[in-house]
């Protein structure tokens, strides 16, 4: 019981600690100051466009390891989740050195498109993209290795396409899982730190968000570090509390 208490403390009293601190008096007049606001909208727009990317490759890539047999399909599972374990500054070192101005893709986007994503809000999608994309396939794999596929084959031989059975019938019974992983995903963009700051940079209103700007504040002025971490927790615990059905309670 003793070690249970001790874990819970060890877990909740740092936020109860940012809690404390805060400088409620000033909250208000903090949220809205211009640089707060430029990193908020910022890192909504890319954590949004970063989710659309995910879903976009995502979903095919969670179907094809959920449904398709191939050799070697245990190792791509696990390439997949790499970005989970591998420390983001790695990840960020890692694409600098495929999509940077020198690297093995970057070179040639730059000369042939001049496409340079590197040190850019582009380059802030695509670091996002890579560490949450895992957290997306995984959700939805999951969901499609759970589904009926009795109804599948149903639709199949009626005569249905095999996209209009993943349109019609395969889609909305994994919708869930496609959905939470989306959340999951979207959060894990939006707090997105070392990949982003060694892919795309620190720069004001191009590359600069929450996490970048908590960061920054934290050596000049922390309180308005604190003031952004609380929106950051904030965001947390909406996806937490919209999640807990499937995530954390327990049966």
């Amino acid at each position: 019981m003793v070690p249970a208490v001790l874990g819970l403390v060890f877990l909740v009293l740092p936020l109860v600690g940012l809690l404390v601190r805060a400088p409620w008096s000033t909250l208000p007049a903090r949220l809205t100051e211009p640089q707060v606001l430029e990193a908020l909208r910022l890192s909504l727009i890319t954590a949004t466009v970063a989710t659309v990317l995910c879903l976009s490759l995502g979903v095919p890539l969670a179907w094809l390891l959920a449904r398709v047999e191939f050799p070697g399909r245990r190792v791509v599972r696990a390439l997949v989740t790499v970005p989970l374990v591998l420390p983001p500054v790695v990840g960020g070192v890692a694409l600098l050195l495929v999509l940077g101005r020198r690297g093995l893709v970057g070179e040639w986007l730059e000369a042939g498109f001049g496409i340079t994503l590197p040190f850019t809000t582009a380059g802030v999608v695509v670091a996002e993209a890579f560490v949450a994309m895992p957290f997306l396939v995984i959700s939805v794999e999951g969901a499609l290795r759970a589904a009926d596929r009795r109804f599948e084959e149903a639709a199949a031989t009626l005569g249905a396409s095999r996209w209009t059975v993943f349109r019609r019938v395969t889609l909305p019974m994994v919708m869930p899982g496609v959905v939470a992983g989306a959340v999951l995903c979207w959060a894990r963009a939006l707090g997105e730190f070392g990949a982003t700051i060694t892919f795309a940079g620190n720069f004001p209103g191009t590359t600069r968000t929450m996490p970048l700007a908590v960061y920054l504040a934290l050596e000049t002025d922390p309180e308005a570090a604190i003031v952004l971490s609380l929106v950051l927790l904030a965001v947390s615990v909406v996806i937490l509390a919209s999640l807990r059905d499937r995530w954390v309670s327990a049966p």
